[in-house]
């Protein structure tokens, strides 16, 4: 498993602009598997559809710098 960081933003008509941005820690074994993941984390917690969810980027960071502890885990750290 590799750590990933990935960000972005989602539909929210609760805020001004009508967008949530976020950063998110995730573990998976590449990019398109935690792209995978995060839209169906997204898509489930807020009730979203995956044309709401626009992710910009997502980069593998060193184990050294995860701050997640599930993520850490996961990783075997």
């Amino acid at each position: 498993m590799k750590a990933f960081r990935v960000t972005g933003s989602f539909a929210d008509p609760r805020q001004d602009k009508g967008r949530q941005v976020f950063s998110v820690e995730m573990s998976a074994e590449d990019e398109t598997s935690v792209r995978e993941k995060a839209l169906s984390t997204f898509g489930s917690k807020h009730k979203l559809k995956r044309w709401e969810i626009d992710i910009t980027s997502v980069e593998e960071i060193p184990a050294d710098q995860v701050t997640n502890h599930v993520v850490k885990y996961d990783i075997g750290e």
